[in-house]
Protein backbone atom coordinates (compact mmCIF):
# COMPACT_ATOMS: atom_id res chain seq x y z
CA UNK A 1 0.00 0.00 0.00
CA UNK A 2 1.11 3.58 -0.64
CA UNK A 3 1.75 5.62 2.53
CA UNK A 4 3.60 8.77 3.48
CA UNK A 5 6.82 8.43 5.43
CA UNK A 6 5.01 9.64 8.56
CA UNK A 7 2.35 6.97 8.14
CA UNK A 8 5.04 4.36 7.52
CA UNK A 9 6.64 5.24 10.86
CA UNK A 10 3.36 4.74 12.71
CA UNK A 11 2.42 1.54 10.90
CA UNK A 12 5.86 0.06 11.45
CA UNK A 13 5.74 0.86 15.16
CA UNK A 14 2.36 -0.87 15.42
CA UNK A 15 3.70 -3.81 13.40
CA UNK A 16 6.55 -4.11 15.95
CA UNK A 17 4.08 -4.36 18.82
CA UNK A 18 4.41 -0.80 20.13
CA UNK A 19 1.28 0.34 21.99
CA UNK A 20 2.58 3.39 23.88
CA UNK A 21 4.93 6.22 22.89
CA UNK A 22 6.08 9.28 24.79
CA UNK A 23 6.92 12.61 23.25
CA UNK A 24 6.44 16.27 22.49
CA UNK A 25 5.37 17.69 19.09
CA UNK A 26 7.08 20.43 17.12
CA UNK A 27 7.50 21.85 13.63
CA UNK A 28 9.58 19.06 12.11
CA UNK A 29 7.38 16.22 13.38
CA UNK A 30 3.96 17.71 12.59
CA UNK A 31 3.42 15.18 9.83
CA UNK A 32 4.38 12.36 12.16
CA UNK A 33 2.01 13.64 14.84
CA UNK A 34 -0.79 13.89 12.29
CA UNK A 35 -0.24 10.21 11.50
CA UNK A 36 -0.26 9.40 15.21
CA UNK A 37 -3.55 11.28 15.54
CA UNK A 38 -5.08 9.23 12.75
CA UNK A 39 -3.95 6.00 14.43
CA UNK A 40 -5.05 7.09 17.90
CA UNK A 41 -7.15 3.97 18.44
CA UNK A 42 -4.08 1.77 17.91
CA UNK A 43 -1.19 3.82 19.28
CA UNK A 44 -1.36 5.66 22.61
CA UNK A 45 0.73 8.83 22.79
CA UNK A 46 1.61 10.40 26.15
CA UNK A 47 2.41 14.10 25.95
CA UNK A 48 4.99 14.94 28.61
CA UNK A 49 5.89 18.37 29.95
CA UNK A 50 9.43 18.26 28.52
CA UNK A 51 11.33 16.03 26.11
CA UNK A 52 13.73 14.93 28.84
CA UNK A 53 10.76 13.68 30.83
CA UNK A 54 9.57 11.80 27.75
CA UNK A 55 12.94 10.09 27.33
CA UNK A 56 12.99 9.02 30.99
CA UNK A 57 9.41 7.78 30.65
CA UNK A 58 10.35 5.63 27.66
CA UNK A 59 13.32 4.36 29.68
CA UNK A 60 11.21 3.52 32.75
CA UNK A 61 8.62 1.85 30.51
CA UNK A 62 11.34 -0.38 29.08
CA UNK A 63 12.93 -1.25 32.43
CA UNK A 64 9.58 -2.22 33.93
CA UNK A 65 8.27 -4.22 30.97
CA UNK A 66 11.29 -5.49 29.07
CA UNK A 67 9.86 -3.96 25.88
CA UNK A 68 11.56 -1.35 23.71
CA UNK A 69 10.59 2.13 24.94
CA UNK A 70 9.81 4.74 22.29
CA UNK A 71 10.24 8.52 22.51
CA UNK A 72 9.53 11.14 19.84
CA UNK A 73 10.82 14.72 19.60
CA UNK A 74 11.15 17.47 17.05
CA UNK A 75 14.42 18.83 15.69
CA UNK A 76 16.85 21.23 17.36
CA UNK A 77 16.13 21.76 21.07
CA UNK A 78 13.52 18.99 21.05
CA UNK A 79 16.16 16.52 19.95
CA UNK A 80 18.91 17.82 22.23
CA UNK A 81 16.54 17.65 25.21
CA UNK A 82 16.57 13.88 24.72
CA UNK A 83 20.33 13.58 25.16
CA UNK A 84 20.41 13.04 28.94
CA UNK A 85 17.68 10.41 28.69
CA UNK A 86 19.43 8.60 25.85
CA UNK A 87 22.73 8.61 27.76
CA UNK A 88 20.95 7.31 30.87
CA UNK A 89 19.56 4.39 28.86
CA UNK A 90 22.92 3.72 27.22
CA UNK A 91 24.85 3.43 30.46
CA UNK A 92 22.27 1.07 31.96
CA UNK A 93 21.79 -1.02 28.78
CA UNK A 94 18.10 -0.15 28.34
CA UNK A 95 16.48 -0.88 24.95
CA UNK A 96 14.95 2.36 23.67
CA UNK A 97 14.29 3.91 20.26
CA UNK A 98 14.31 7.71 19.93
CA UNK A 99 12.66 9.15 16.81
CA UNK A 100 13.47 12.74 15.92
CA UNK A 101 12.41 14.99 13.09
CA UNK A 102 14.78 17.23 11.19
CA UNK A 103 14.59 19.98 8.60
CA UNK A 104 14.14 18.93 4.95
CA UNK A 105 17.27 17.50 3.37
CA UNK A 106 17.80 20.50 1.07
CA UNK A 107 18.16 22.66 4.21
CA UNK A 108 20.60 20.36 6.03
CA UNK A 109 23.93 22.06 6.70
CA UNK A 110 22.57 25.58 6.19
CA UNK A 111 22.02 26.45 9.87
CA UNK A 112 18.29 26.32 9.26
CA UNK A 113 15.83 27.13 12.03
CA UNK A 114 15.99 24.35 14.63
CA UNK A 115 18.47 22.32 12.60
CA UNK A 116 20.89 20.21 14.61
CA UNK A 117 23.13 17.24 13.82
CA UNK A 118 21.50 14.97 16.38
CA UNK A 119 23.05 11.82 14.92
CA UNK A 120 26.50 13.34 15.42
CA UNK A 121 25.64 14.49 18.93
CA UNK A 122 24.29 11.09 20.02
CA UNK A 123 26.85 8.89 18.29
CA UNK A 124 28.77 8.17 21.54
CA UNK A 125 25.60 7.45 23.56
CA UNK A 126 23.69 5.12 21.24
CA UNK A 127 24.25 1.56 20.08
CA UNK A 128 23.55 2.86 16.58
CA UNK A 129 21.76 5.75 14.93
CA UNK A 130 20.29 6.55 11.54
CA UNK A 131 19.77 9.59 9.32
CA UNK A 132 17.06 8.56 6.85
CA UNK A 133 17.83 9.62 3.26
CA UNK A 134 15.38 7.39 1.39
CA UNK A 135 11.71 6.88 2.27
CA UNK A 136 11.72 3.45 0.61
CA UNK A 137 14.17 2.24 3.27
CA UNK A 138 12.37 3.84 6.22
CA UNK A 139 10.36 0.83 7.44
CA UNK A 140 13.35 -1.52 7.27
CA UNK A 141 15.55 0.96 9.16
CA UNK A 142 12.96 1.19 11.94
CA UNK A 143 12.73 -2.61 12.10
CA UNK A 144 16.52 -2.84 12.23
CA UNK A 145 16.69 -0.18 14.94
CA UNK A 146 14.36 -2.18 17.17
CA UNK A 147 16.30 -5.35 16.53
CA UNK A 148 19.59 -3.68 17.45
CA UNK A 149 18.09 -2.07 20.57
CA UNK A 150 17.01 -5.41 22.05
CA UNK A 151 19.82 -7.68 20.82
CA UNK A 152 22.83 -8.81 22.83
CA UNK A 153 23.61 -6.10 25.33
CA UNK A 154 20.54 -3.84 24.87
CA UNK A 155 20.70 -0.09 24.43
CA UNK A 156 19.21 2.99 22.77
CA UNK A 157 19.03 3.64 19.02
CA UNK A 158 18.13 6.98 17.40
CA UNK A 159 16.38 7.51 14.05
CA UNK A 160 16.49 11.04 12.59
CA UNK A 161 13.87 11.61 9.88
CA UNK A 162 13.96 14.80 7.79
CA UNK A 163 10.61 16.43 7.06
CA UNK A 164 10.72 15.67 3.33
CA UNK A 165 11.04 11.96 4.14
CA UNK A 166 7.93 12.22 6.33
CA UNK A 167 5.94 13.71 3.44
CA UNK A 168 7.31 11.48 0.68
CA UNK A 169 5.22 8.50 -0.45
CA UNK A 170 6.39 4.88 -0.73
CA UNK A 171 5.08 1.33 -0.65
CA UNK A 172 4.60 -0.24 2.77
CA UNK A 173 3.86 -3.87 3.53
CA UNK A 174 3.84 -5.26 7.07
CA UNK A 175 6.00 -8.25 7.85
CA UNK A 176 6.63 -10.58 10.82
CA UNK A 177 8.77 -9.19 13.63
CA UNK A 178 12.39 -10.31 13.56
CA UNK A 179 13.84 -12.01 16.61
CA UNK A 180 16.90 -10.38 18.20
CA UNK A 181 20.20 -11.12 16.49
CA UNK A 182 21.51 -14.50 17.69
CA UNK A 183 24.33 -14.46 20.23
CA UNK A 184 27.32 -16.72 19.87
CA UNK A 185 27.48 -19.80 22.05
CA UNK A 186 29.81 -19.68 25.06
CA UNK A 187 33.21 -21.29 24.63
CA UNK A 188 33.01 -24.87 25.95
CA UNK A 189 36.67 -24.91 26.98
CA UNK A 190 36.09 -21.80 29.07
CA UNK A 191 33.03 -23.42 30.62
CA UNK A 192 35.09 -26.49 31.55
CA UNK A 193 37.84 -24.29 33.05
CA UNK A 194 35.27 -22.33 35.03
CA UNK A 195 33.60 -25.50 36.33
CA UNK A 196 36.94 -26.89 37.49
CA UNK A 197 37.76 -23.62 39.24
CA UNK A 198 34.36 -23.53 40.97
CA UNK A 199 34.79 -27.11 42.18
CA UNK A 200 38.16 -26.23 43.71
CA UNK A 201 36.88 -23.29 45.81
CA UNK A 202 35.15 -23.16 49.18
CA UNK A 203 33.94 -19.55 49.51
CA UNK A 204 31.97 -18.77 46.33
CA UNK A 205 30.20 -15.44 45.77
CA UNK A 206 27.90 -14.62 42.84
CA UNK A 207 27.98 -10.95 41.84
CA UNK A 208 25.07 -10.16 39.50
CA UNK A 209 24.16 -7.05 37.55
CA UNK A 210 21.55 -5.70 35.20
CA UNK A 211 22.55 -8.23 32.56
CA UNK A 212 20.82 -10.92 34.59
CA UNK A 213 17.56 -9.00 34.31
CA UNK A 214 18.10 -8.22 30.63
CA UNK A 215 18.83 -11.88 29.82
CA UNK A 216 16.03 -13.18 32.10
CA UNK A 217 18.45 -15.55 33.81
CA UNK A 218 17.48 -14.96 37.44
CA UNK A 219 16.26 -18.57 37.88
CA UNK A 220 19.53 -19.92 36.51
CA UNK A 221 21.50 -17.71 38.91
CA UNK A 222 19.58 -19.18 41.85
CA UNK A 223 20.02 -22.70 40.50
CA UNK A 224 23.78 -22.24 40.21
CA UNK A 225 23.99 -20.70 43.70
CA UNK A 226 22.09 -23.63 45.18
CA UNK A 227 24.24 -26.22 43.46
CA UNK A 228 27.61 -24.73 44.45
CA UNK A 229 26.40 -23.40 47.84
CA UNK A 230 27.18 -19.78 47.03
CA UNK A 231 25.82 -16.48 48.31
CA UNK A 232 24.64 -13.70 46.02
CA UNK A 233 25.34 -9.98 45.96
CA UNK A 234 24.48 -7.47 43.27
CA UNK A 235 25.17 -4.11 41.75
CA UNK A 236 22.50 -1.39 41.87
CA UNK A 237 21.29 -2.54 38.44
CA UNK A 238 21.00 -6.12 39.66
CA UNK A 239 18.46 -5.28 42.37
CA UNK A 240 15.18 -7.19 42.03
CA UNK A 241 16.78 -9.95 39.91
CA UNK A 242 16.40 -12.30 42.88
CA UNK A 243 13.98 -11.91 45.79
CA UNK A 244 15.35 -9.74 48.59
CA UNK A 245 14.33 -12.27 51.24
CA UNK A 246 15.98 -15.23 49.48
CA UNK A 247 18.31 -16.90 52.03
CA UNK A 248 21.28 -16.71 49.68
CA UNK A 249 20.86 -13.04 48.85
CA UNK A 250 23.00 -10.52 50.77
CA UNK A 251 21.94 -7.36 48.92
CA UNK A 252 23.77 -4.70 47.00
CA UNK A 253 27.52 -4.44 47.47
CA UNK A 254 29.92 -1.56 46.99
CA UNK A 255 30.16 2.07 48.06
CA UNK A 256 26.78 2.10 49.83
CA UNK A 257 26.07 -1.61 49.75
CA UNK A 258 25.04 -3.91 52.56
CA UNK A 259 27.84 -4.63 54.99
CA UNK A 260 27.41 -8.41 54.72
CA UNK A 261 27.44 -8.33 50.92
CA UNK A 262 30.51 -6.13 50.61
CA UNK A 263 32.42 -8.07 53.26
CA UNK A 264 31.48 -11.44 51.77
CA UNK A 265 32.71 -10.27 48.37
CA UNK A 266 36.00 -9.28 49.99
CA UNK A 267 36.32 -12.57 51.90
CA UNK A 268 35.36 -14.85 49.00
CA UNK A 269 37.90 -17.07 47.26
CA UNK A 270 35.81 -17.09 44.08
CA UNK A 271 33.63 -14.41 42.47
CA UNK A 272 31.35 -15.39 39.62
CA UNK A 273 30.23 -12.14 38.00
CA UNK A 274 27.20 -12.32 35.72
CA UNK A 275 25.95 -9.45 33.56
CA UNK A 276 27.82 -6.73 35.40
CA UNK A 277 30.63 -4.33 34.54
CA UNK A 278 32.43 -4.00 37.91
CA UNK A 279 31.87 -0.25 38.10
CA UNK A 280 33.88 1.81 40.57
CA UNK A 281 30.80 2.14 42.82
CA UNK A 282 30.55 -1.64 43.08
CA UNK A 283 34.25 -2.34 43.67
CA UNK A 284 35.85 0.61 45.44
CA UNK A 285 39.62 0.62 45.00
CA UNK A 286 40.09 -1.79 42.10
CA UNK A 287 43.66 -2.62 43.04
CA UNK A 288 42.45 -3.96 46.39
CA UNK A 289 39.14 -5.46 45.26
CA UNK A 290 38.64 -9.12 46.23
CA UNK A 291 42.38 -9.63 46.41
CA UNK A 292 42.06 -13.25 47.59
CA UNK A 293 39.53 -14.31 44.97
CA UNK A 294 39.72 -15.82 41.54
CA UNK A 295 37.21 -14.23 39.15
CA UNK A 296 34.95 -15.76 36.51
CA UNK A 297 33.18 -13.10 34.42
CA UNK A 298 30.15 -14.00 32.27
CA UNK A 299 28.75 -11.27 30.02
CA UNK A 300 26.99 -10.71 26.71
CA UNK A 301 29.48 -7.96 25.85
CA UNK A 302 33.05 -9.11 25.26
CA UNK A 303 34.26 -5.53 25.86
CA UNK A 304 33.41 -5.83 29.56
CA UNK A 305 35.71 -8.78 30.22
CA UNK A 306 38.74 -7.50 32.18
CA UNK A 307 37.84 -3.87 31.37
CA UNK A 308 37.63 -2.84 35.02
CA UNK A 309 38.62 -5.94 36.97
CA UNK A 310 40.90 -8.58 35.48
CA UNK A 311 39.06 -11.87 35.06
CA UNK A 312 40.83 -15.19 35.44
CA UNK A 313 38.23 -16.71 33.11
CA UNK A 314 36.03 -14.66 30.78
CA UNK A 315 32.94 -16.21 29.17
CA UNK A 316 31.06 -14.20 26.56
CA UNK A 317 27.97 -14.72 24.47
CA UNK A 318 24.57 -16.05 25.46
CA UNK A 319 24.35 -15.70 29.25
CA UNK A 320 21.54 -18.24 29.61
CA UNK A 321 23.50 -20.88 27.69
CA UNK A 322 26.64 -20.16 29.70
CA UNK A 323 24.85 -20.54 33.03
CA UNK A 324 23.01 -23.68 31.91
CA UNK A 325 26.21 -25.36 30.76
CA UNK A 326 28.02 -24.27 33.92
CA UNK A 327 25.27 -25.68 36.14
CA UNK A 328 25.45 -28.98 34.29
CA UNK A 329 29.26 -29.08 34.58
CA UNK A 330 29.87 -28.32 38.28
CA UNK A 331 29.53 -30.70 41.22
CA UNK A 332 27.15 -30.11 44.09
CA UNK A 333 28.88 -28.56 47.07
CA UNK A 334 28.29 -27.80 50.72
CA UNK A 335 30.40 -25.06 52.31
CA UNK A 336 29.36 -25.06 55.98
CA UNK A 337 32.23 -22.90 57.24
CA UNK A 338 31.53 -20.27 54.57
CA UNK A 339 27.84 -20.18 55.47
CA UNK A 340 28.67 -19.84 59.17
CA UNK A 341 30.88 -16.89 58.31
CA UNK A 342 28.06 -15.36 56.26
CA UNK A 343 25.70 -15.61 59.22
CA UNK A 344 28.25 -13.79 61.38
CA UNK A 345 28.38 -11.01 58.80
CA UNK A 346 24.58 -10.78 58.71
CA UNK A 347 24.41 -10.47 62.50
CA UNK A 348 27.04 -7.75 62.52
CA UNK A 349 25.13 -5.86 59.81
CA UNK A 350 21.97 -5.93 61.94
CA UNK A 351 23.86 -4.29 64.79
CA UNK A 352 24.23 -1.13 62.67
CA UNK A 353 20.47 -0.59 62.29
CA UNK A 354 19.68 1.16 65.58
CA UNK A 355 16.93 3.72 65.00
CA UNK A 356 15.13 6.33 67.13
CA UNK A 357 11.48 5.19 67.26
CA UNK A 358 10.19 8.74 67.58
CA UNK A 359 11.82 10.20 64.48
CA UNK A 360 10.82 9.88 60.85
CA UNK A 361 13.96 8.30 59.44
CA UNK A 362 14.76 6.89 56.00
CA UNK A 363 14.68 3.36 57.41
CA UNK A 364 11.15 3.85 58.76
CA UNK A 365 9.99 5.34 55.46
CA UNK A 366 11.31 2.32 53.52
CA UNK A 367 9.92 -0.19 56.02
CA UNK A 368 6.49 1.43 55.74
CA UNK A 369 6.62 1.29 51.95
CA UNK A 370 7.50 -2.42 52.21
CA UNK A 371 4.45 -3.11 54.37
CA UNK A 372 1.97 -1.59 51.94
CA UNK A 373 3.36 -2.20 48.45
CA UNK A 374 2.75 -5.49 46.66
CA UNK A 375 5.11 -7.84 44.87
CA UNK A 376 3.98 -6.24 41.60
CA UNK A 377 4.68 -2.63 42.65
CA UNK A 378 7.43 -0.97 40.61
CA UNK A 379 9.62 1.31 42.73
CA UNK A 380 11.38 4.13 40.90
CA UNK A 381 14.02 6.40 42.38
CA UNK A 382 15.91 9.51 41.52
CA UNK A 383 19.61 9.78 42.41
CA UNK A 384 21.13 10.61 45.78
CA UNK A 385 20.82 9.47 49.38
CA UNK A 386 17.20 8.44 48.94
CA UNK A 387 18.26 6.16 46.07
CA UNK A 388 20.77 4.36 48.27
CA UNK A 389 18.30 4.04 51.17
CA UNK A 390 15.82 2.50 48.73
CA UNK A 391 18.52 0.17 47.40
CA UNK A 392 19.41 -0.91 50.93
CA UNK A 393 15.96 -1.32 52.46
CA UNK A 394 13.23 -1.77 49.84
CA UNK A 395 12.29 -5.44 49.42
CA UNK A 396 11.64 -6.91 46.00
CA UNK A 397 9.94 -10.20 45.18
CA UNK A 398 9.95 -10.02 41.37
CA UNK A 399 12.37 -8.82 38.67
CA UNK A 400 12.05 -5.44 36.94
CA UNK A 401 10.61 -3.72 40.02
CA UNK A 402 13.62 -1.48 40.78
CA UNK A 403 13.68 1.44 38.32
CA UNK A 404 16.78 3.55 38.94
CA UNK A 405 19.56 5.33 37.06
CA UNK A 406 22.85 3.64 37.89
CA UNK A 407 25.60 4.32 35.37
CA UNK A 408 24.88 7.98 34.60
CA UNK A 409 23.35 8.79 38.00
CA UNK A 410 20.72 11.09 36.52
CA UNK A 411 19.03 13.41 39.00
CA UNK A 412 15.56 14.21 37.63
CA UNK A 413 15.18 10.70 36.17
CA UNK A 414 12.64 9.43 38.68
CA UNK A 415 9.29 11.06 37.92
CA UNK A 416 9.42 10.45 34.18
CA UNK A 417 10.61 6.88 34.77
CA UNK A 418 7.85 6.26 37.32
CA UNK A 419 5.27 7.48 34.81
CA UNK A 420 6.70 5.16 32.16
CA UNK A 421 6.74 2.19 34.54
CA UNK A 422 3.13 2.82 35.59
CA UNK A 423 1.95 3.20 31.98
CA UNK A 424 3.79 0.04 30.93
CA UNK A 425 2.69 -2.22 33.77
CA UNK A 426 -0.66 -0.72 34.75
CA UNK A 427 0.53 -0.97 38.37
CA UNK A 428 0.58 1.88 40.88
CA UNK A 429 4.22 2.91 40.98
CA UNK A 430 6.04 4.37 43.96
CA UNK A 431 8.61 7.07 43.29
CA UNK A 432 11.19 7.63 46.02
CA UNK A 433 12.87 10.96 45.39
CA UNK A 434 14.68 13.78 47.16
CA UNK A 435 14.02 17.50 47.17
CA UNK A 436 17.13 18.08 45.04
CA UNK A 437 16.26 15.53 42.35
CA UNK A 438 12.53 16.26 42.40
CA UNK A 439 13.16 19.93 41.68
CA UNK A 440 14.80 19.09 38.37
CA UNK A 441 11.80 17.59 36.56
CA UNK A 442 8.81 18.15 38.83
CA UNK A 443 6.97 19.58 35.82
CA UNK A 444 6.11 15.98 34.90
CA UNK A 445 3.52 16.09 37.70
CA UNK A 446 1.36 17.67 34.99
CA UNK A 447 1.79 14.53 32.89
CA UNK A 448 0.91 12.16 35.73
CA UNK A 449 -2.20 14.14 36.66
CA UNK A 450 -3.37 14.69 33.06
CA UNK A 451 -3.23 10.99 32.19
CA UNK A 452 -4.33 9.74 35.65
CA UNK A 453 -1.08 7.79 35.90
CA UNK A 454 -1.06 5.84 39.19
CA UNK A 455 2.02 7.27 40.90
CA UNK A 456 2.70 7.83 44.60
CA UNK A 457 5.62 10.18 45.21
CA UNK A 458 7.57 9.84 48.45
CA UNK A 459 9.68 12.99 48.72
CA UNK A 460 12.59 12.68 51.14
CA UNK A 461 12.77 16.33 52.11
CA UNK A 462 15.92 17.14 54.09
CA UNK A 463 16.33 20.69 52.78
CA UNK A 464 19.73 19.86 51.30
CA UNK A 465 21.52 18.07 48.50
CA UNK A 466 21.96 15.19 50.90
CA UNK A 467 24.59 13.01 49.25
CA UNK A 468 26.78 16.00 48.42
CA UNK A 469 26.36 17.28 51.98
CA UNK A 470 27.41 13.88 53.31
CA UNK A 471 30.63 14.07 51.28
CA UNK A 472 31.18 17.66 52.38
CA UNK A 473 30.80 16.55 56.01
CA UNK A 474 33.20 13.62 55.70
CA UNK A 475 35.80 14.90 53.25
CA UNK A 476 35.50 18.70 52.89
CA UNK A 477 35.64 19.99 56.47
CA UNK A 478 31.90 20.78 56.68
CA UNK A 479 32.13 23.31 53.85
CA UNK A 480 28.49 23.18 52.76
CA UNK A 481 29.01 25.02 49.49
CA UNK A 482 25.72 25.47 47.64
CA UNK A 483 24.04 22.37 49.06
CA UNK A 484 21.65 24.08 51.46
CA UNK A 485 18.11 24.06 50.03
CA UNK A 486 16.60 25.88 53.03
CA UNK A 487 16.90 29.02 50.95
CA UNK A 488 14.22 27.70 48.63
CA UNK A 489 10.71 28.51 49.75
CA UNK A 490 8.94 25.76 47.83
CA UNK A 491 5.90 24.32 49.60
CA UNK A 492 5.60 20.84 48.11
CA UNK A 493 2.08 20.30 49.39
CA UNK A 494 0.82 23.47 47.69
CA UNK A 495 2.92 22.65 44.63
CA UNK A 496 1.25 19.25 44.29
CA UNK A 497 -2.17 20.84 44.63
CA UNK A 498 -1.32 23.44 42.00
CA UNK A 499 -0.61 20.64 39.53
CA UNK A 500 -3.89 18.92 40.43
CA UNK A 501 -2.31 16.23 42.60
CA UNK A 502 -2.84 15.60 46.29
CA UNK A 503 -0.20 16.90 48.70
CA UNK A 504 0.45 15.64 52.24
CA UNK A 505 3.17 16.51 54.74
CA UNK A 506 4.59 13.95 57.17
CA UNK A 507 6.92 14.72 60.07
CA UNK A 508 6.45 11.58 62.20
CA UNK A 509 6.37 7.84 61.50
CA UNK A 510 2.63 7.73 62.22
CA UNK A 511 1.90 10.63 59.89
CA UNK A 512 3.85 9.02 57.08
CA UNK A 513 2.21 5.63 57.53
CA UNK A 514 -1.26 7.17 57.45
CA UNK A 515 -0.42 9.23 54.37
CA UNK A 516 1.21 6.36 52.49
CA UNK A 517 -1.53 3.86 53.27
CA UNK A 518 -4.13 6.26 51.89
CA UNK A 519 -2.01 7.19 48.86
CA UNK A 520 -1.19 3.63 47.79
CA UNK A 521 -4.91 2.77 47.83
CA UNK A 522 -6.02 5.97 46.16
CA UNK A 523 -6.69 6.80 42.54
CA UNK A 524 -4.95 10.17 43.00
CA UNK A 525 -1.42 11.21 42.17
CA UNK A 526 -0.07 11.97 45.64
CA UNK A 527 3.06 13.77 46.83
CA UNK A 528 4.06 12.95 50.42
CA UNK A 529 6.53 15.53 51.72
CA UNK A 530 8.61 13.61 54.30
CA UNK A 531 10.56 15.88 56.64
CA UNK A 532 13.90 14.20 57.34
CA UNK A 533 16.91 15.45 59.28
CA UNK A 534 19.50 16.92 56.93
CA UNK A 535 22.35 15.11 58.67
CA UNK A 536 21.06 11.58 58.10
CA UNK A 537 23.84 9.56 56.48
CA UNK A 538 23.79 6.65 54.04
CA UNK A 539 25.88 3.96 55.69
CA UNK A 540 27.83 1.77 55.22
CA UNK A 541 30.09 3.77 52.94
CA UNK A 542 33.33 3.10 51.18
CA UNK A 543 35.17 6.42 50.82
CA UNK A 544 35.89 7.41 47.22
CA UNK A 545 38.89 5.38 46.11
CA UNK A 546 38.72 3.40 49.35
CA UNK A 547 38.81 -0.35 49.91
CA UNK A 548 36.85 -2.61 52.23
CA UNK A 549 39.32 -1.91 55.04
CA UNK A 550 38.20 1.75 54.92
CA UNK A 551 34.49 1.02 55.26
CA UNK A 552 32.51 3.48 57.40
CA UNK A 553 29.69 1.78 59.29
CA UNK A 554 28.71 4.35 61.92
CA UNK A 555 28.54 8.11 61.92
CA UNK A 556 31.12 9.61 64.27
CA UNK A 557 29.80 12.10 66.77
CA UNK A 558 31.08 15.60 66.24
CA UNK A 559 33.29 17.00 68.98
Amino acid sequence: MKLTGAQIVVETLIELGVTDVFGYPGGQVLNLYDAIYEAGDRLHHILTAHEQGASHAADGYSRATGKVGVVIATSGPGATNLVTGIATAMLDSVPMVAITGNVPQDLIGRDSFQEIDITGITLPITKHNYFIHDVTKLADKIREAFRIAKSGRPGPVLIDIPKDIQTAVADYEPRPVDAPFPQHAPNKEKIAEAAALIDSRSRPFLHIGGGVIGSKTWDLVLELADKIDAVIGCSLMGLSAVPTDHPRFLGMQGMHGHYASSMASNDADLIIAVGTRFSDRATGNKAKFAKNARIIHIDADFAEISKNITANIGITGNIAEALRELIDSVHEANHMEWMDHIEDLREKELSFLADDPKLLTPLKVMETINRYKTADTPVATDVGQHQMWAAQYIKFQKPRKMISSGGLGTMGFGLGAAIGAAVGTGERTVLITGDGSFGMNLNELATAVTYHVPVTIVLIDNKTLGMVRQWQTLFFNHHYADTNLDVRRTDYVKLAEAFGAKGVRAATPAEFEAAFEQAIRSDDVTVIDCLIDKDEFVLPMLPPGGAIDDIITVKKKEA
